[in-house]
């Protein structure tokens, strides 16, 4: 799967239902190829670009499952506001 699908994909929490928002960016490890990690804007931001809300880092082991059109996340910790 390619970056570009990934971002056409909305981001749920499965602890608590919540719309974390859409994969901006993703981390990977370099020398693995290995994705480590998904990357969405914070709360309050719009593309990346306005506000100043943090990214929201998850992890690759808490990603459970991309389907067509969302992808599955467990967080059970609450993310920044």
């Amino acid at each position: 799967m390619r970056l570009c699908e990934l971002r056409e994909k909305e981001v749920i929490n499965v602890c608590n239902c919540e719309c974390l928002g859409f994969v901006v960016d993703i981390d990977i490890d370099i020398c693995t190829g290995m994705v480590l990690a998904l990357i969405i804007p914070g709360y309050g931001k719009c593309w990346g670009l306005f506000g100043k809300g943090s990214e929201i880092i998850i992890p690759w082991k808490h990603v459970l499952k991309i389907g067509a059109d969302i992808i599955l996340v467990e967080l059970p910790e609450p993310g920044p506001k």
